[in-house]
């Protein structure tokens, strides 16, 4: 299995600079504590001796430096704290591929010696609740009586055998939940589990995951399972 963790975030930042040139000394176009008090000696050279400058304007100076300087430290450090929970977040996506994640569709990965799973979402009481399992020509190739159920979500499986107990061939199969409820006949919206082929970290979107259906942001992913 192949681990694909992809950023939008550049990737630039990812690899050793070769350049060994010595670099010249950037000019800076901020101004230092160091610079502030340079000022504040020349402002107090040049004041009028008869009217002395006012201590509470002079402190209030200094006090508006020193927050003006706070910020611009404190934005530099929830840069770096970013970066760090942008690294954080594609370690902690690596780990989601290969996984299993509870989506809302209609179809169902069946694969080779395993069970399919997924959840019938229902409002209200169900009755004579049944899943009708269909090919890719719509063909129906296998039933499941799931009898009477309680509203919520209800958890069911399908072995992907036929009635000689052979397996169907491993792909995508139509799904669908049917029930009464309310003493009327309709159909019941699924969530079925898909594989995780791949992430990606992207900003402010978060962890995308990618799947066969497409791609859907994490946090609109009911369950992971493995």
């Amino acid at each position: 299995m192949t681990t694909n963790v992809q950023s939008s975030g550049g990737l630039s930042s990812l690899y050793w600079n070769n350049d060994t040139q010595p670099k010249t000394e950037e000019k800076k176009d901020t101004l230092t504590q160091e610079d502030f008090f340079s000022l504040l000696t020349q402002q107090l050279s040049y004041q009028d001796p008869s009217k002395p400058a006012d201590n509470d304007q002079m402190i209030a100076q200094m006090t508006s430096f020193t927050m003006a300087e706070g910020i611009s430290k404190l934005n530099e450090n929830f840069d770096s704290l970013a970066a760090s929970m942008t690294s954080n977040s594609a370690l902690q996506a690596s780990t989601l591929v290969g996984k299993k994640a509870l989506l809302e569709s209609n179809s169902i990965e069946l694969n080779s010696g395993e069970v399919s799973k997924g959840t019938v979402l229902a409002q209200s009481p169900v009755d004579n609740l049944t899943l009708t399992i269909k090919d890719s020509s719509g063909q129906i190739i296998d039933t499941v009586d799931m009898g009477a159920q309680g509203a919520g979500a209800i958890r069911f499986q399908w072995d992907g055998l036929d009635a000689n107990g052979q397996p169907f061939p491993p792909g995508e199969y139509q799904v669908v939940a049917e029930g009464s409820m309310n003493g009327e006949y309709a159909s019941l919206p699924l969530a079925t589990f898909k594989n995780i082929e791949s992430v990606n970290i992207n900003g402010a979107n978060g962890i995308i995951i990618n799947t066969k259906e497409g791609a859907v942001r994490l946090s609109e992913v009911a369950e992971i399972s493995v």
